[in-house]
């Protein structure tokens, strides 16, 4: 009887183990991903991309597609009842002046930018010249225009970023002395659109999900203000308003193309290190995946209907350079050149496949001089 029940207790006690060991092992999210992530992606069709969607001519697919677009964007910052620009500094440089400006970017905020404009007689080409993310909220437009008016601090931060990203070279000023208006804003968590509390990587996720709370998007406030600041652009008397484009790297690279996917007071774009594809961009291994950062370019939504390239081809038949690195650990080059080829044959579709420039360079996630210099040619066909 003893030896019975103490068979007893051992099978019960081994049942007991067994079952807190799988209850521990038990799991289904696995770096930051749920285990069903490749059911989901699998659930994206794409309905609304072009070839997809029920429309044919493509004139009328681009005004439906941008339609959902900004649908998915609610709750959208109101354009301002007047930009109200107002000079707060200038400085005289070699062949153009840096000017320290304020003005609405929307009926919500006004904001600080740097505005370059060419020595001569204009109006000239403009380029709303968007900066990247980096996890580096101190400085947002003096990443791409040497900053002036301000304290050693953020000068020595300038400094080193444009080492680190750009090659040693402000791609603002570059444009500027080469005859070309450049607008440099921050974007909304970055530079003088800081937190209040000081710059911390953990509060852009905070700020997204309380904007999120409130019927808008972080992502979405980025494009809408880079949309007004555009606009603005046009309506200054050194600008030719027929001649607006838009530049960036990283995170600027995404914002240029969802702004010339936004509006078409855009007229040529250049994203440099940002297209990819869902696909490849969630996976356990990307760095898209550990959230943060990705929220500043997430449209709530859009992915039901469209994918990256699938937005990008709003812009199609205007000009767009797209340039991805070989070496860019944040964005798989299979991704990049599927994207390219979905983009490709979207303008090829409207015989415009000679103003569509893509193409990957043996390179790191970074906008060397070289790059630098073929995307001033880039629009220098174009806008001049």
């Amino acid at each position: 009887m003893k030896k019975t029940l103490f068979i007893l207790l051992c099978v019960a006690l081994c049942s007991t183990l067994r079952g807190q060991s799988t209850t521990k092992s038990a799991y289904e999210v696995t770096k930051n991903m749920p285990t069903f992530y490749r059911q989901m992606k699998q659930q994206l069709t794409y309905p609304m991309a072009w070839g997809n969607a029920p429309y044919k001519n493509f004139d009328r697919w681009r005004i439906k597609a941008r339609e959902v677009l900004m649908e998915c964007m609610q709750n959208r910052p109101p354009a301002p009842e007047s930009y109200a620009a107002k000079l707060i500094a200038k400085e005289k440089r070699n062949g153009y002046e840096a000017r320290k400006i304020m003005f609405n970017v929307s009926g919500w905020s006004r904001i600080p930018a740097y505005l370059l404009v060419p020595d001569g007689k204009g109006p000239f080409p403009a380029i709303v010249m968007l900066h990247d993310h980096g996890a580096h909220f101190s400085i947002g437009k003096e990443k791409l225009v040497r900053p002036f008016d301000t304290s050693a601090e953020i000068l020595a931060d300038a400094d080193q970023w444009v080492v680190k990203c750009y090659d040693g070279q402000y791609t603002g000023d570059y444009f500027a002395a080469h005859g070309y208006v450049v607008l440099a804003i921050d974007a909304l968590f970055w530079g003088e659109r800081g937190q209040k509390e000081g710059a911390n990587y953990d509060g852009q996720q905070a700020l997204a999900s309380n904007l999120l709370q409130m019927g808008t998007s972080w992502g979405s406030i980025i494009t809408m203000d880079d949309v007004r600041s555009a606009d603005f652009l046009a309506t200054l008397p050194e600008v030719n308003p027929e001649k607006i484009g838009t530049l960036g790297f990283s995170l600027g690279g995404y914002r240029a193309w969802m702004l010339s996917a936004a509006t078409d007071r855009i007229k040529a774009s250049a994203a440099v290190c940002w297209m990819n594809t869902t696909d490849s961009l969630m996976t356990l291994t990307n760095n898209q995946n550990k959230g943060g950062s990705a929220y500043s370019m997430i449209v709530p939504g859009i992915r039901r209907f469209m994918d990256y390239p699938h937005v990008a081809s709003i812009a199609c038949p205007k000009p767009a350079l797209f340039f991805n690195g070989t070496r860019d650990k944040l964005f798989p080059v299979n991704g990049a050149k599927d994207a390219y080829q979905t983009m490709r044959k979207v303008w090829e579709s409207q015989h415009a496949s000679d103003k569509l420039v893509t193409r990957i360079w043996d390179e790191k996630h970074f906008f060397n001089k070289d790059m630098q210099r073929e995307t001033l040619a880039f629009f220098d066909k174009w806008l001049k």
